[in-house]
């Protein structure tokens, strides 16, 4: 399990951390061994995954209203293990809509409206996250993106030399 990432990601509140299966586009292979099953039905369903991670949150805390800034993907949520699911106790604020977490459930919403989340119970809340292409892109913009997160990972993909080019776009 991560926390934060970024110094701004730690400044939306304490108490929640993830644990990445996927992210921009590339499985975690050590943690894919932890959670096989949930890889492999994943995997299957041709989801349009650009990242799947679970994500936790210790009771009491909460997450800070924010956005992520970023409209080419939508954001999944499925409650996996809410405490007291159905009273009310874990919610999520979209905008101006609040929705409970309640064991079993998905919602998708857009992360670049402002968003913040609240565990008021006492024990550790768990999803499976999961940051999908936004419907409305084409191919050639889900490909443009792709090659933007690899260039992220590899920056030898932008390099003046050809074989250092070759090598990473062999990886």
């Amino acid at each position: 399990w991560a926390g934060a990432l970024t110094e701004d990601a730690s400044s939306y509140g304490r108490g929640w951390k993830t644990l990445v299966l996927m992210d921009r586009g590339r499985w975690d292979p050590t943690n894919v061994n932890l959670f096989p099953k949930t890889a492999k039905a994943i995997h299957a369903s041709g989801v349009p995954a650009t990242e799947i991670f679970f994500a936790c949150m210790e009771g009491p805390s909460s997450i800070q209203k924010h956005s992520d800034f970023t409209n080419f993907v939508l954001t999944s949520h499925l409650a996996l293990d809410i405490p007291y699911s159905g009273e009310n106790k874990c919610r999520l604020t979209v905008g101006n809509e609040t929705r409970e977490w309640i064991n079993g459930k998905s919602y998708v919403f857009d992360t670049s409206l402002q968003h913040d989340a609240e565990n008021e119970s006492d024990q550790m809340r768990y999803i499976l996250m999961m940051r999908l292409w936004h419907p409305d892109l084409t191919n050639v913009e889900k490909e443009a993106l792709q090659f933007t997160f690899d260039c992220l990972e590899f920056d030898q993909l932008l390099s003046d030399n050809e074989e250092e080019r070759f090598k990473a776009e062999s990886i």
